[in-house]
């Protein structure tokens, strides 16, 4: 349902915690039985054969046996989250959303329109995880011009009847805003079964907390260490909210600390630096689904950095959403046992796609550079660092090219991509517009 009815986002009751026996019992999982196993102590309304199932389904069209193998270069491990049928790691949590709608869409005989914003790879990935699927619309925004072409090409060429694509004169954090604004009027998501495939949703965090689980076992098993940290480059929080999760379920200490990694879009790192979490400009970067300023998924984190207080969490959201900022400098201690945090700039994120290349012959694209630069940053003696590769190169082509000299090899789910033929309505950023346009549109799938 994404947000819940008044308008908070919605989290699980406890977090389970896993003990040092059960791990050593999943060491040798392949990545579908552990997401079972992860996902099922959350999950108590799906019987478990048809859970087993649903995630068995989720996997089997990715192109690497592994789902999310680690590749090791120069002390870091590097954790492939791109090898999904839209080659970046929306695919891992949405595949198994799309499978685990349409699984409950038959039970109840209900439908459903999906309606979310991307900064460029969840819409894709939602698209792929739902296209051509009874009984679900799909309504995509995406800021017009303000996504890389292969990352545009790979939404709009998708011409099932179920697929609509809205490209917005404006940011993805206006897009953001439409969708919150959108699902706020209870009546219209009422009478059109409104969905969330964006963050918000909880049941897509919860399928990133698995890879987080696998990279601690297997960085365990390769490296005799006992505490990891983890560089996640984000926009939008919710990659690192599930590694946060992740932290709380797993015994102390197994992961350390978890290196933010942002942009020149720099309101998270400013936030765990020094607890000023307050609205900037959107500046469009070589890394734009990190182009964000207000991340969704910042709420849920508050709302334990507040001692799980629903109350006091509501209350700074809606400061926040009055004034642009907040000062949380006062728990700045909570903040810093979590999280560390770099804002990388324009220069060095092509100077880390150059040298890594040059040092390793392994082509990082501009997202992963974010984060790899802030991991080489923090890197410490003793400590295993997974980097998260959250895209496949390719997909940032001219970049690429730019920092190495060269057009990363192409993979065949791209080949020709650019020349396939298109369909995209572009809009101003009006809610009113998009909701006319989702009304007229209900009802058309099978």
């Amino acid at each position: 349902m994404g947000l819940a009815e008044d308008g908070g986002l919605l989290l699980p009751r406890t977090i389970p915690r896993l003990d040092a026996e059960t791990l050593g019992n999943w060491q040798e999982k392949n990545y579908a039985d552990l997401a079972y196993e992860v996902m099922s102590r959350f999950i108590n309304d799906i019987p478990a054969s048809d859970l087993r199932a649903l995630v068995n389904e989720s996997y089997a069209n990715f192109d690497h046996a592994e789902i999310t193998p680690l590749a090791h270069y120069g002390g870091l491990h590097i954790l492939e989250l791109f090898h999904g049928p839209t080659l970046a790691f929306k695919d891992i949590a949405l595949q198994f959303l799309g499978n685990l709608f349409t699984y409950l869409l038959k039970k109840t005989g209900g439908r459903m329109n999906i309606l979310g914003a991307t900064s460029g790879d969840t819409g894709s990935a939602a698209i792929y995880a739902v296209r051509g699927k009874e009984r679900i619309n799909i309504f995509i925004l995406h800021p017009h011009q303000r996504v890389s072409p292969v990352q545009e090409k790979q939404m709009t060429t998708v011409l099932d009847n179920n697929v609509h694509n809205i490209a917005i004169r404006g940011s993805f954090d206006d897009g953001q805003a439409m969708v919150k604004q959108i699902f706020g009027d209870l009546g219209f998501k009422s009478a059109h079964h409104l969905a969330a495939i964006n963050s918000i949703n909880w049941a897509r965090v919860l399928a990133q907390v698995v890879y987080y689980i696998w990279s601690c076992l297997h960085v365990r098993a390769h490296e005799n260490v006992n505490s990891i940290d983890f560089a996640v480059p984000t926009g939008n929080f919710g990659d690192i909210f599930a590694g946060f999760i992740a932290k709380r379920m797993l015994p102390e200490g197994t992961i350390r600390r978890l290196v933010l990694a942002t942009n020149t879009n720099d309101i998270l790192a400013r936030f765990v630096k020094s607890g000023d979490y307050s609205l900037g400009p959107v500046v469009q970067t070589s890394s734009p689904s990190m182009d964000i300023q207000s991340a969704s998924n910042f709420e849920r984190y508050l709302y334990y950095l507040t001692d799980s207080d629903p109350k006091r969490t509501a209350d700074l959201m809606r400061d926040f959403a009055d004034k642009g900022q907040l000062d949380l400098s006062g728990y700045l201690d909570q903040i810093k046992r979590d999280f560390t945090a770099e804002a990388i700039d324009e220069e060095s994120v092509k100077a880390t796609i150059a040298e890594f290349y040059k040092e390793h012959q392994y082509i990082l694209d501009p997202h992963t550079a974010v984060g790899v630069a802030a991991a080489l940053r923090q890197q410490q003696p003793g400590v295993a660092m997974v980097c998260l590769a959250t895209a496949h190169p390719a997909k940032f082509a001219a970049v690429v090219e730019e920092a190495i000299g060269q057009e990363p090899p192409m993979p065949e789910a791209l080949a020709g991509i650019l020349e396939r033929q298109a369909r995209c309505q572009v809009m101003d950023a009006d809610a009113a517009q998009v909701q006319a346009f989702i009304e007229s549109h209900d009802g058309q799938s099978r």
